[in-house]
């Protein structure tokens, strides 16, 4: 019994300095997803910095396209839906001076909305 001890554990002993020599067969993979992950990781940065170019690029252009519109038209512009609340209050029956300090607007804009809603066919 003493002699199937001892063969067990030098058997041990034996396959455990064997372990230390032998080729590890995970360490192509490792390298090869770490390889991969790095150059996603720089593919992304890349695409991000792109990204990042085509967006100043399109706010600069949606800038200068404001500015252009803005000198062409000479006022400007009334988002709809403060012309819809402009022209329920006058459906309401409410004075333009009134319409005007509630939608912080002047009465001439006040009466150009009105009016464009009248030229539509819409009845007061």
């Amino acid at each position: 019994m003493g002699y199937i001890i001892i063969s067990l554990v030098a058997l041990a002993a034996l396959l455990f300095g064997l372990s230390f020599f032998l080729k590890d067969p995970y360490k192509e993979l490792r390298e090869e997803i770490d390889q991969l992950t790095i150059q996603q990781i720089q593919d992304l940065y890349q695409i991000k910095k792109k990204l990042k170019v085509l967006e100043e690029e399109l706010l600069v252009n949606d800038s200068i396209l404001e500015k252009q519109s803005s000198f062409t038209s000479g006022k400007k512009q009334i988002h709809d839906i403060i012309k819809n609340q402009v022209w329920s209050l006058a459906q309401q029956g409410m004075d333009i001076n009134q319409i005007a300090k509630q939608s912080s607007l002047s009465n001439q804009e006040v009466q150009e909305i009105i009016s464009e809603f009248v030229d539509k066919g819409q009845i007061v």
